[in-house]
């Protein structure tokens, strides 16, 4: 074998060192040639300590170049350190000795160098010929070109290749650079460049980067290569592939925050998909952790769904203290500690004096944030209507009581009607102009605010003595406004004998009410035509109201109305029957035989307001103590209709104690005595069993002198 003419070169080179090596610490060990013999041996040493703490490729290869250099400093301080040559010449034998094994491992430092690797056989022994074509000229074999031509890889990059040209070069693809992952044993990025210049990569696939490198398909990432500034290409025919078994190795088992979103909730099947977490933070104080995100692609509309959201993330899903805030495409959710709607907000009069614009305050939401309502707007320069929607119990009265004493204090005049007498509208009674318990005392009032629509449009103003349209906070108006609150409208509007008045006269208002600064507020069970709520009517009231809806029910219930109160439905916030946390293990509980807890909550007082831009928030409204007294939210004096309008009505036949019984022809025609059978028949009866009621079980008394005259005038043919 014939040795590189640098190795017999070096082999000379140690040979001529060795008498340096052991008279200069001898002679002299502080002059300069010893100086000069240390001075590299220290710089070999530090390389080798740099080259074995580090994992860059080709750190043997500097630790054999360098160890010679390490080596003959050793042998320096030994000549040093032993009083002359030390016994039986020991400093000379160690200066031979250190010259044979540096000569020894010079052909070793030569291994990976490019101009003495092996020559690659490109070509077979030649086989003779057959005689028959020993005369033919031969033909010139076609030399094949290496693959990669000397681009000065490293040895890393030149193991990754041997992997990859092992499996067929997967996808047509040739492999550039393999850059290893710090900190980790296995993880890498390969950099692919079509095979084929000017050509895309099409077929390459995760399992084929796999299968070349003997990982699992999804510790494979393939990504595309951006160019450089420096002139690195890119485009369709070049592509990236992260190959990290380590890493998710990691990931499964102590995935970081951002780690477990995106594969636990940002997936096609997570709580929130195509979104990104932005940020979570913590506020002690109020007890909540916030978790910040959005999506990915700003065009899309976060999806959110809270139960998977809290699995994916290891929380407890809690509707009393799991809560949702979508912005655009933006979204906060909101975890408490104990559940932030089961705190009380009582009511005062400062919270409930509407402000300039015609806002008050009606509740705080989830964050803390007030919730405002409107007496009249501002923007639309008109008075407003209302919608208070909930089941029994749910805390509509409770509300009815806020409305009213905002409309109060904001100087308008305000009427309640209910179906039936109970507690809470009698003490109400007291604070308002006027307030009755039935579908007839409804149908008064919806036709007397009727008629003073007609009265305000001829009503003259005292600045110019011109009738004009209601501007609500102009102080030349004449008269004030008026809010009609009608407690369980639904079912007034079934009434047999009133319901279609009821339904007429609340439709038309809701129409032509806001010119002359007449609001309608409906209360009851549901928004829908067939519970008496026209189209045009819920129209009008979704238009110009925020519709506050309490608990229907069932959440789907909620839902429901409030998705019909609202012109878009979005996303529409929960409010269970009970806000009830978990506590330990139900499966726990159930095996051991325990009852579960009951820590419920009742969700009286919270509702779903729906703002103007369509967007529904979940809040708690203000607490209003029926126990107490109800003056400290109330103004100090009643707020009555002008004695114009009083009047007007009055010549109308429309202003009278409106629980008095029916009047003779007031609503129905008065019928004629003996014609039972005509007035069944009007009624709806027909004389059928399950008809309406008979004329003659409904007589009305006459108990006053008025009743009287409008029963000869109904017998004047």
């Amino acid at each position: 074998m014939v040795l590189p003419r640098s190795v017999a070169l070096e082999r000379l080179a140690y040979t001529l060192t060795v008498p340096a090596l052991a008279l200069a610490p001898n002679l002299t060990p502080d002059g300069p040639a010893n100086i000069a013999l240390l001075l590299p041996g220290a710089l070999g040493a530090a390389n080798m300590i740099h080259a074995a703490t580090s994992r860059l490729p080709g750190s043997g290869q500097r630790i054999v170049r360098s160890f010679p250099l390490a080596l003959a400093a050793g042998v320096d301080l030994a000549a040093v350190w032993t009083p002359g040559y030390g016994p039986v010449q020991a400093d000379v034998l160690l200066a031979a000795g250190w010259a044979l094994l540096c000569g020894a491992l010079a052909p070793l430092s030569r291994a990976g160098r490019r101009g003495h690797r092996p020559a690659p056989v490109t070509e077979l022994p030649a086989v003779p010929a057959a005689p028959a074509l020993a005369a033919l000229p031969a033909r010139a074999e076609p030399v094949k070109e290496p693959l990669h031509p000397e681009d000065g890889a490293s040895l890393y990059t030149r193991s990754a290749r041997e992997l990859w040209e092992r499996a067929g070069l997967p996808g047509g693809t040739l492999l550039v650079k393999a850059i290893p992952h710090p900190d980790t044993k296995r993880d890498l990025t390969i950099l692919l460049r079509s095979k084929d210049p000017g050509r895309p990569i099409r077929s390459l696939s995760e399992a084929d980067v796999a299968a070349a490198f003997a990982v699992y398909e999804q510790e494979v990432a393939l990504a595309p290569v951006e160019q450089q500034p420096e002139g690195r290409q890119g485009g369709p025919g070049w592509l990236q592939a992260h190959i990290t078994p380590d890493a998710t190795a990691r990931r499964a088992k102590a995935p970081t925050l951002k780690e477990r979103w995106a594969d636990k909730v940002a997936g096609s099947k997570g709580g929130a998909p195509g979104s990104e977490l932005v940020a979570r933070t913590r506020d002690e104080e109020r007890g909540v952790t916030f978790y910040r995100g959005r999506m990915a692609d700003e065009t899309e509309v976060p999806r959110i769904d809270l139960a998977k959201v809290c699995r994916g993330l290891g929380i407890p899903a809690d509707d009393s203290c799991v809560f949702a805030l979508i912005d655009g495409a933006e979204f906060l959710i909101s975890i408490f500690d104990t559940p932030p709607l089961s705190q009380i907000f009582p009511a005062t009069r400062e919270l409930l004096s509407p402000d300039a614009k015609g806002m008050y305050v009606c509740g705080y939401t989830t964050t803390g944030q007030p919730v405002k309502n409107m007496i009249y707007q501002h923007d639309k320069n008109a008075p407003c209507h209302g919608l208070i929607l909930g089941v029994s119990r749910s805390g509509k009265t409770q509300y009815f009581a806020l409305a009213m004493a905002a409309h109060s204090l904001g100087g308008g005049v305000v009427w309640l009607s209910t179906v039936r007498k109970d507690e809470k509208t009698s003490v109400l009674g007291q604070y308002i102009d006027r307030q009755g318990s039935n579908a007839l005392w409804m149908a008064r009032s919806l036709r007397a605010a009727k008629a003073l629509c007609e009265i305000r449009a001829e009503m003259p103003w005292p600045h110019d003595g011109q009738p004009h349209d209601f501007k609500p906070g102009d102080p030349r108006c004449p008269y004030r406004p008026l809010a009609v609150f009608a407690d369980e409208f639904m079912t007034a509007s079934k009434d047999e004998e009133y319901g279609e008045f009821i339904q007429t006269d609340a439709d038309d208002l809701t129409v032509t009410g806001l010119k002359y600064g007449i609001g309608f507020v409906p209360a009851g069970q549901s928004p829908f035509a067939h519970d008496g709520f026209s189209s045009g009517m819920k129209a009008n009231l979704r238009q110009n109201s925020r519709a506050v809806v309490f608990n229907m029910g069932n959440p789907s219930s909620t839902r429901k109305a409030v998705e019909g109160a609202m012109e878009n439905p979005h996303d529409v916030p929960t409010i269970p029957t009970r806000y009830s946390q978990q506590e330990g293990s139900v499966i726990e509980r159930a095996m051991r035989g325990e009852a579960d807890p009951e820590n419920g909550v009742s969700t009286g007082g919270v509702a779903i307001i729906v703002l103007d831009n369509g967007r529904a928030v979940l809040m708690r409204s203000l607490f209003a103590d029926f126990d107490t007294d109800l003056a400290n939210i109330f103004p100090d004096e009643v707020v009555h209709l002008t004695d114009y309008e009083i009047s007007e009505l009055d010549k109308r036949g429309l202003w009278f104690d409106w629980n008095e019984p029916e009047r003779p022809g007031e609503f129905h025609p008065a019928p004629d005595d003996g014609d039972d059978e005509d007035e069944s028949r009007r009624r709806g009866g027909g004389g059928k069993p399950g008809g309406g009621k008979p004329a003659g079980k409904r007589r009305a008394e006459v108990t006053s002198a008025r009743q009287a005259l409008e029963a000869i005038k109904t017998l004047v043919p």
